[in-house]
């Protein structure tokens, strides 16, 4: 499958706060800014952390396999040893992580390795992997 890059803009209250987040802990090169705006390399995607204090953070969660999952969040489906290796990163980071790296839904078909964390501002992120990358969309 081959798919093209998303862009994403999303509120920060501390871009300095956005820069060491995802430069630094997450790994994401730095693009483009100004005053107002970082640009990251998100795994190849382009993410847009916008200074705007007071906007940022989720506004509810939703059950899911026996967790809160907040609302709105962002986030990757990674190849298992990426999202191996990023779970390895953030906690050596000491995110703020939401749901620890746990695997969800076991032994069904879109069982799924998962993690949710929050940047600096209190956006919620979700990555997560498949055994089987085929299963993205099972029911």
């Amino acid at each position: 499958m081959n798919l093209s890059p998303f862009h994403l803009a999303f509120p920060v209250d501390d871009l300095a706060a956005a820069r060491d987040f995802y430069g630094s802990v997450m790994g994401c090169a730095e693009g483009r800014s100004s005053d107002e705006w970082i640009d990251f390399d998100f795994h190849g995607h382009q993410i847009v952390a916008h200074l705007a204090p007071g906007q940022a953070g989720d506004r509810a969660s939703n059950h899911v396999d026996g967790h809160g999952v907040p609302v709105p969040h962002f986030g990757l489906v990674l190849a298992m040893d990426e999202w191996e290796t990023l779970a390895q990163r953030l906690r050596a980071g000491a995110a703020d992580f939401v749901i620890e790296p746990t695997i969800r839904f076991k032994g069904q078909p879109g069982e799924q390795a998962t993690m949710f964390l929050r940047d600096p501002s209190g956006n919620a992120l979700e990555f997560k992997a498949f055994a089987d990358a085929s299963k993205l969309f099972a029911k």
